[in-house]
């Protein structure tokens, strides 16, 4: 039996009506849960870009990728699991923040180069975009505070340097 692992897909796409549902839909049929989803437009207006975070075995996954190859809506697609890509996420991080707590939680972001992006009377809103990791160490801090609300993106993912295709 093969060992289940994280793959990262770039899902090139019609940017058109139904399409991020037949993608999903396809690979939730299988049985497989999206770990991470982020879709946005591209620099072409007619393509959007699909990033999708999924944990599956080889064989499963060939067998996904082989279905979502067939859709007339995707264009192309990009594995990115074997390669070294860039991946970035974006948090928003609501904190308890009474005064006298705030300049350290203020410390612990600048540590991470986050962004305070709201004061309230009892919360900070802090902004961090980075890795997996980096956002588990802040998120790990901040959690001696008092978290009252976190918002993520979703993973996405680019491959580096000058790839011509």
């Amino acid at each position: 039996m093969s060992t289940q692992q994280r793959h990262i897909l770039s899902v090139l796409v019609e940017n058109k009506p139904g399409v991020l549902s037949r993608v999903t839909g396809l690979v939730s049929r299988r049985g497989f849960n999206i770990e991470s989803l982020s879709v946005g437009p591209t620099e072409d207006q007619t393509l959007s870009r699909l990033t999708i975070i999924m944990i599956a075995d080889d064989v499963a996954y060939e067998q996904i990728t082989k279905q979502l190859h067939k859709l007339i809506s995707v264009h192309k697609i990009t594995d990115l699991t074997q390669e070294q890509a860039i991946e970035r996420e974006l948090v928003l991080f609501k904190v308890h923040a009474n005064p006298e707590r705030r300049s350290e939680i203020i410390e612990i972001a600048n540590v991470f180069r986050a962004n305070i992006v709201d004061v309230g009377k009892s919360s900070l809103t802090i902004e961090v975009t980075g890795t997996e990791s980096k956002i588990s160490g802040i998120e790990d801090l901040l959690r001696a505070y008092g978290i009252k609300e976190i918002i993520r993106t979703g993973i996405i993912a680019m491959s580096r340097g000058s790839k011509v295709s």
